[in-house]
């Protein structure tokens, strides 16, 4: 005997409805962590270049031009928040979905993982640019 098909309309069950409700408010949530991260992660990208300029016109005499670089790592964090911006929708509206067609099952994005990767990389670079620039005066 071949198997049924699951009912598409299953009896309403109260504690069910409220699981979903809270794991979605959960989804909310992180979705609104995201959304501040991602916004820093922009911001310090526009703000970086804007304190060495400051620092440039503070000190004119100063034979060292880190504005190109500051630049680079500024566009970075940039880049870096509006991935992270994107991975965390799309994360979330798979999360919504599988709740409402009811086969919410746990899935690891691992999107803070490569956010943190990506971090890493750029710190990274900065700190080997910083510290070739300051051997090379």
């Amino acid at each position: 005997m071949p198997p049924s098909d699951p009912d598409p309309n299953p009896p309403y069950n109260l504690a069910n409805e409220l699981a979903k409700e809270r794991t979605r408010a959960a989804a909310d949530r992180t979705l609104m962590a995201w959304i501040r991260t991602s916004l820093s992660l922009i911001g310090f990208g526009f703000g970086i270049p804007t304190i060495v300029k400051t620092i440039e016109g503070i000190r004119p005499g100063l034979r060292i031009n880190p504005h190109h670089f500051s630049s680079l790592v500024g566009l970075a964090f940039i880049a870096i928040g509006i991935f992270a911006m994107a991975a965390a929708l799309r994360d979330h509206r798979q999360i919504v979905r599988r709740i409402q067609a009811n086969r919410y099952t746990y899935i690891n994005s691992a999107t803070a993982e490569r956010v943190g990767l990506a971090l890493l990389l750029v710190g990274l670079m900065s700190f080997l640019g910083v510290l070739i620039r300051s051997l090379g005066t």
